[in-house]
Protein backbone atom coordinates (compact mmCIF):
# COMPACT_ATOMS: atom_id res chain seq x y z
CA UNK A 1 0.00 0.00 0.00
CA UNK A 2 1.27 3.48 -0.89
CA UNK A 3 0.29 6.26 1.45
CA UNK A 4 1.39 9.71 2.58
CA UNK A 5 4.35 9.78 4.92
CA UNK A 6 3.56 10.19 8.63
CA UNK A 7 5.93 11.49 11.33
CA UNK A 8 6.33 7.98 12.75
CA UNK A 9 7.73 6.85 9.35
CA UNK A 10 10.78 9.14 9.52
CA UNK A 11 13.28 6.67 10.97
CA UNK A 12 12.26 3.92 8.54
CA UNK A 13 12.51 6.33 5.60
CA UNK A 14 15.95 7.50 6.71
CA UNK A 15 17.18 3.94 7.22
CA UNK A 16 15.95 2.95 3.74
CA UNK A 17 17.52 6.05 2.19
CA UNK A 18 20.88 5.37 3.82
CA UNK A 19 21.04 1.63 3.07
CA UNK A 20 19.83 2.01 -0.52
CA UNK A 21 22.09 5.02 -1.19
CA UNK A 22 25.18 3.15 -0.02
CA UNK A 23 24.22 0.08 -2.08
CA UNK A 24 23.31 1.94 -5.29
CA UNK A 25 26.17 4.42 -5.13
CA UNK A 26 29.17 2.26 -4.33
CA UNK A 27 31.29 4.72 -6.32
CA UNK A 28 30.75 7.31 -3.54
CA UNK A 29 32.12 6.86 -0.03
CA UNK A 30 29.57 5.62 2.52
CA UNK A 31 30.86 8.39 4.82
CA UNK A 32 29.35 10.93 2.42
CA UNK A 33 25.89 9.37 2.79
CA UNK A 34 26.26 9.20 6.56
CA UNK A 35 27.21 12.90 6.58
CA UNK A 36 23.96 13.74 4.75
CA UNK A 37 21.63 11.92 7.15
CA UNK A 38 20.76 14.97 9.26
CA UNK A 39 20.20 17.09 6.14
CA UNK A 40 17.72 14.47 4.96
CA UNK A 41 15.98 14.54 8.34
CA UNK A 42 15.88 18.31 8.86
CA UNK A 43 15.88 19.80 5.35
CA UNK A 44 15.05 17.54 2.44
CA UNK A 45 12.23 15.36 3.78
CA UNK A 46 10.32 18.23 5.45
CA UNK A 47 10.55 20.27 2.23
CA UNK A 48 9.15 17.44 0.11
CA UNK A 49 5.88 15.61 -0.43
CA UNK A 50 6.76 12.08 0.70
CA UNK A 51 4.88 8.85 0.08
CA UNK A 52 5.78 5.48 1.56
CA UNK A 53 5.23 1.91 0.46
CA UNK A 54 3.97 -0.10 3.40
CA UNK A 55 4.00 -3.89 3.39
CA UNK A 56 2.82 -5.99 6.34
CA UNK A 57 2.99 -2.93 8.60
CA UNK A 58 6.56 -2.01 7.63
CA UNK A 59 7.74 0.86 5.44
CA UNK A 60 9.89 -0.75 2.73
CA UNK A 61 10.19 2.08 0.21
CA UNK A 62 9.43 5.73 -0.40
CA UNK A 63 9.59 8.58 -2.85
CA UNK A 64 9.80 12.33 -2.40
CA UNK A 65 8.49 15.03 -4.71
CA UNK A 66 9.60 18.63 -4.57
CA UNK A 67 7.30 20.39 -7.00
CA UNK A 68 7.63 18.42 -10.23
CA UNK A 69 11.04 17.03 -9.28
CA UNK A 70 11.28 13.43 -8.19
CA UNK A 71 13.85 14.20 -5.52
CA UNK A 72 14.16 10.63 -4.19
CA UNK A 73 12.87 7.13 -4.76
CA UNK A 74 14.34 4.32 -2.71
CA UNK A 75 13.45 0.75 -1.78
CA UNK A 76 14.94 -1.15 1.13
CA UNK A 77 17.67 -3.35 -0.38
CA UNK A 78 16.08 -6.46 1.17
CA UNK A 79 12.88 -5.73 -0.80
CA UNK A 80 14.35 -4.70 -4.15
CA UNK A 81 13.44 -6.56 -7.32
CA UNK A 82 9.82 -7.14 -6.28
CA UNK A 83 8.07 -4.33 -8.19
CA UNK A 84 8.01 -1.84 -5.32
CA UNK A 85 10.11 0.73 -7.15
CA UNK A 86 7.89 0.43 -10.21
CA UNK A 87 4.77 0.90 -8.08
CA UNK A 88 6.27 3.94 -6.36
CA UNK A 89 7.28 5.47 -9.69
CA UNK A 90 3.82 4.90 -11.18
CA UNK A 91 2.27 6.54 -8.12
CA UNK A 92 4.62 9.52 -8.42
CA UNK A 93 3.82 9.92 -12.12
CA UNK A 94 0.10 9.97 -11.25
CA UNK A 95 0.73 12.94 -8.93
CA UNK A 96 2.23 15.25 -11.60
CA UNK A 97 1.73 15.90 -15.29
CA UNK A 98 5.49 15.85 -15.84
CA UNK A 99 8.45 14.84 -13.71
CA UNK A 100 12.15 15.50 -13.77
CA UNK A 101 14.99 13.96 -11.81
CA UNK A 102 18.73 13.63 -11.66
CA UNK A 103 20.49 10.30 -11.37
CA UNK A 104 24.17 9.51 -11.14
CA UNK A 105 25.43 8.43 -14.55
CA UNK A 106 27.45 5.62 -12.91
CA UNK A 107 24.24 4.21 -11.36
CA UNK A 108 23.48 2.18 -14.47
CA UNK A 109 20.69 0.13 -12.92
CA UNK A 110 18.70 3.24 -11.96
CA UNK A 111 19.37 4.90 -15.31
CA UNK A 112 18.00 1.83 -17.09
CA UNK A 113 15.01 1.71 -14.71
CA UNK A 114 14.03 5.30 -15.51
CA UNK A 115 14.51 4.86 -19.26
CA UNK A 116 12.37 1.71 -19.16
CA UNK A 117 9.61 3.65 -17.40
CA UNK A 118 9.28 6.51 -19.86
CA UNK A 119 11.97 9.00 -18.86
CA UNK A 120 14.33 10.47 -21.40
CA UNK A 121 17.77 11.98 -20.94
CA UNK A 122 17.69 15.74 -21.34
CA UNK A 123 21.22 16.62 -20.29
CA UNK A 124 24.23 15.93 -18.13
CA UNK A 125 25.69 17.93 -15.25
CA UNK A 126 28.07 17.55 -12.34
CA UNK A 127 26.67 16.99 -8.86
CA UNK A 128 28.04 19.90 -6.80
CA UNK A 129 28.13 17.77 -3.63
CA UNK A 130 30.10 14.80 -4.93
CA UNK A 131 31.61 15.95 -8.23
CA UNK A 132 30.17 12.90 -10.01
CA UNK A 133 28.37 13.28 -13.35
CA UNK A 134 24.61 12.94 -13.25
CA UNK A 135 21.94 12.78 -15.91
CA UNK A 136 18.92 15.06 -16.00
CA UNK A 137 15.89 13.02 -17.03
CA UNK A 138 12.31 14.07 -17.72
CA UNK A 139 8.96 12.61 -18.62
CA UNK A 140 5.52 13.93 -19.43
CA UNK A 141 2.14 12.37 -20.07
Amino acid sequence: MIRKNQPQDTEAVLNIWLAASIKAHDFISSEFWLSQLENMRRLYLPASEVYVYEQDGDVVGFYALKGSVLAAIFVDPAHQGRGIGKALLQHARAQRKALSLTVYKANQASCAFYLKHGFSIEGEQQDPHTGHPELLMTTSD
